[in-house]
Order: C-alpha cells, then sequence, then structure tokens
C-alpha cells in the first residue's frame, strides 16, 4: 500500500465519518485489525515499547524500526507508525528508515519526552525538513502536544497546527485536546484533525459527533488485550 492511498483516506470525511485506526503492537495484532477489516493502521511507540519491555520513550530506535518492520510484514494496509520525536536523526535518516521498514505514515511529536514543548517554529522547520525528504512518500501526522505538556490553551494548539500544516504536514494530532474543543480547533486548523479514544479518554462515537477527522487509540488497545490476560491468568488459577 502506499502513502497516496493512506492520505487519500483522510481527505473529504463527512463530520461523523471518521477514519478509525486501531493500534497494533505486534504483527499478531496487526493482523486481528486487519482481517476485522480496518482500512490501515496506526503503532503506537507506548505500546510497542510495553511489548518488548522498555518504558514508553525508552525503545532503542533499531528495535522499534525492527517491530514496525514485522507489522508491516504481517499486513496489506497502509501502516503508520508513531516515531516519537525521531530519535535525534536528521530528517534523511528518519525517513529512510521509515520507508526501509515500509510504513507509509509517522506521528512527529512537539515536545520533549511529552513534559515540555519545543520552540513551534523551530519544529515546524524540522517538519519542513522532514516532508523535503519524504516528497509524498510518507503522511505525517503532526502532534501538537499544548494540552499535553502546555497549559492546554486552544489559541496556542492552533498557532502551532497552522504552523506544522505550512510545513507540509498532512493532518495535526491535539493529543488530549477535551473533545468539546474540537469545533474551535476546526475553526482555526485547515485540514485532518486526529483525536485520541480510549477507556480514560472519549469514545470513538463521541469524537466522531465533535468532528474528528481521524481516530487513533495510542496504547489502550495493548493495555486492555494485557488485562485480558491478566484476568485469564487469575481465573485459570482459581
Amino acid at each position: 500500500m502506499t502513502a497516496r492511498t493512506f492520505r487519500a483516506m483522510h481527505l473529504g470525511r463527512a463530520v461523523g465519518d471518521p477514519l478509525v485506526l486501531p493500534g497494533p503492537w505486534d504483527a499478531a495484532s496487526a493482523r486481528a485489525f486487519a482481517e476485522a477489516g480496518y482500512p490501515a493502521l496506526a503503532i503506537p511507540s507506548a505500546g510497542v515499547a510495553a511489548s518488548l519491555g522498555y518504558e514508553d520513550g525508552a525503545t532503542p530506535p533499531d528495535e522499534m524500526f525492527a517491530a514496525v518492520a514485522r507489522i508491516v510484514r504481517a499486513v496489506s494496509v497502509p501502516v503508520s507508525a508513531d516515531v516519537e520525536g525521531g530519535y535525534g536523526l536528521t530528517p534523511g535518516e528518519l525517513v529512510g528508515r521509515l520507508l526501509e521498514a515500509g510504513a507509509v505514515g509517522c506521528n512527529l511529536e512537539d515536545s520533549e519526552a511529552g513534559t515540555t514543548l519545543k520552540d513551534p517554529q523551530r519544529h515546524a522547520d524540522w517538519l519542513a525538513e522532514v516532508r523535503a525528504e519524504a516528497g509524498d512518500a510518507l503522511v505525517i501526522n503532526a502532534r501538537v502536544d499544548t494540552f499535553l505538556a502546555g497549559a492546554g490553551d486552544p489559541a496556542d494548539a492552533v498557532a502551532r497546527a497552522r504552523l506544522y500544516t505550512a510545513a507540509g504536514a498532512d493532518c495535526v494530532y491535539p493529543i488530549l485536546a477535551p473533545p468539546e474543543l474540537l469545533p474551535e480547533l476546526r475553526d482555526g486548523i485547515t485540514g485532518p484533525i486526529n483525536m485520541v479514544a480510549g477507556a480514560d479518554s472519549a469514545s470513538v462515537a463521541e469524537l466522531a459527533r465533535w468532528g474528528a477527522t481521524r481516530i487513533t487509540f495510542g496504547p489502550a488497545m495493548q493495555r486492555y488485550a494485557i488485562g485480558a490476560i491478566t484476568d485469564l491468568a487469575a481465573r485459570l488459577r482459581a
């Protein structure tokens, strides 16, 4: 599958009809989601980290890209990968590693370890370099961490999103933005908006109703699976 196919999935979507992308953490979960009929997948870095025995943000790049490659090989649908802040790689190295792994999209964060926001113009300049290296071969989902690592100011989120889309991002991801702010964010942002659903956040139906273009789950699905296994293990010992 190509980035063109994946990019087209984001475009022209009506309110209430978001692109829903499950988050696989290994080849087996990826196959399960693809066989359930989902048109594309979005790998969460936190889910992969947990599956490999690392804390979120601590997965060595070689292991992350190897995990991405295994997931891509397991399915025939487009796969996007959360590669955090780019692992300190140059834009050319980062794009090369993603394409080598077979990914057609990526998430890129605008905070350091989810705690300190990056300078938005400097980050936009870096995103522009990633876009220049990738051409149209990657769908770039630019994470906006205003509600995670900042003061939660919608105006800041809109300003960052505008810089990132101008730099070439295909989609912006105001992670943890309250769903009721989506209309305000939509008024200020041109292009697709990714929101996160899960047990500790809004539901898919709620986010669809508020106008999300794309819905992902972060590590929620991997954590749900581990919870189910934990319950099974306890029952087997009862």
